[in-house]
């Protein structure tokens, strides 16, 4: 009997994004050619984003993962404390998060957009913070800039930018637009990033970018045409300027399912902390549009033995039947 079983090739969807990114990082299973090698960095990656996915401290975060199913599933020989979890969110540096970024976006770009939120740096409650001003007088809450550009289509973030003071968005999106690698795609701004030198700069790194020209001088007005020659064709937007609204999708999700404040103090680990959860971010996006998973089948071959009985069977049955007659003193023959 022939038995079609199919089994899935990975034990969850994350499990299976996780082992396609590492693969093509290609980082080293270690760091250290000698040494203490207990863990991979396949293993690092993916126990520091499931932190960042469970919402949860370092301690708790570290009592309840040993309690799981990825202890087996990433093959975790000892148990992970606290300060080795601490250790390896400093190990990774802000320029391997990027370079994570980059392998986790699409392979085809046409439409990209950006745009700035902004998130608490702090944590605290804004309930008592009312209430506590009654009292006394609390210092305002200090607050990070994000700027995100994606991928409209998808939905996934391809370049991030942090700060913790107050600059133009034309400055953020300038390096931004210039650590771009990608060629031969539109971009959409809002009114913030209507400057005739970003213009130029987005052009010289593959990016045809599109802003609506803010509110022009009376002289401009007077002349009817904002200066520049790349403002100017900005006058008649594409028919696709409705597009950009997309990131503010991006920024809302982003900030209502998984971060709406930074937990770290210094500037350093916030900017890691936020690349971390984009990386995560972009993980989820990939399992959403990736296709169906695939399969194995297994093919087993079931062999059966079957006995079906004939008169042979009956004629040594009544042959034990007569002889126990002779032996009644012995009891019959079984």
């Amino acid at each position: 009997m022939l038995q079609q079983i199919i089994l899935p090739k990975f034990n969850s969807k994350l499990e299976e994004q996780l082992v396609k990114l590492f693969h093509e990082l290609n980082l080293p299973l270690h760091f250290n050619k000698t040494g203490n090698k207990e863990f991979t960095n396949y293993q690092r990656v993916s126990i520091i984003i499931l932190f960042f996915k469970s919402k949860k401290s370092l301690r708790d975060f570290v009592d309840e993962i040993n309690e799981t199913r990825w202890t087996s599933w990433l093959g975790l020989k000892k148990e992970i404390k606290k300060s080795t979890l601490h250790d390896w969110l400093k190990l990774f540096d802000l320029q391997i998060i990027r370079k994570i970024c980059k392998i986790l976006s699409p392979k085809k770009i046409e439409l990209t957009s950006i745009d700035a939120t902004g998130i608490d740096a702090w944590q605290r409650s804004r309930h008592y913070e009312k209430r506590s001003e009654e009292i006394k007088k609390l210092p305002p809450m200090n607050y990070a800039k994000a700027t995100l550009f994606i991928d409209v289509k998808t939905q996934i973030i391809l370049d991030f930018d942090l700060v913790m003071s107050k600059q133009h968005d034309i400055k953020i999106a300038e390096r931004i637009f210039k650590r771009n690698k990608i060629k031969d795609v539109f971009g959409l701004g809002d009114k913030g990033y209507d400057c005739e030198y970003l213009h130029e700069t987005a052009r010289e790194n593959g990016i045809t970018f599109y802003a609506p020209v803010r509110k022009m001088s009376k002289l401009a007005l007077k002349n009817k045409r904002p200066s520049g020659k790349h403002r100017r064709e900005c006058v008649n937007m594409p028919e696709f300027k409705g597009m950009r609204s997309i990131n503010e999708t991006t920024n809302s999700v982003l900030k209502r399912t998984q971060i709406h404040c930074l937990r770290s103090k210094k500037h350093f680990m916030r900017e890691r902390e936020f690349g971390w959860q984009v990386i995560l971010y972009n993980l989820k996006r990939k399992i959403k549009v990736s296709p169906k998973d695939k399969t194995q089948t297994f093919i087993f071959w079931q062999v059966q033995i079957l006995v079906f009985p004939d008169r042979a069977e009956i004629f040594f049955s009544s042959l034990l039947n007569e002889l126990s007659k002779y032996f009644s003193g012995l009891g019959p023959i079984v």
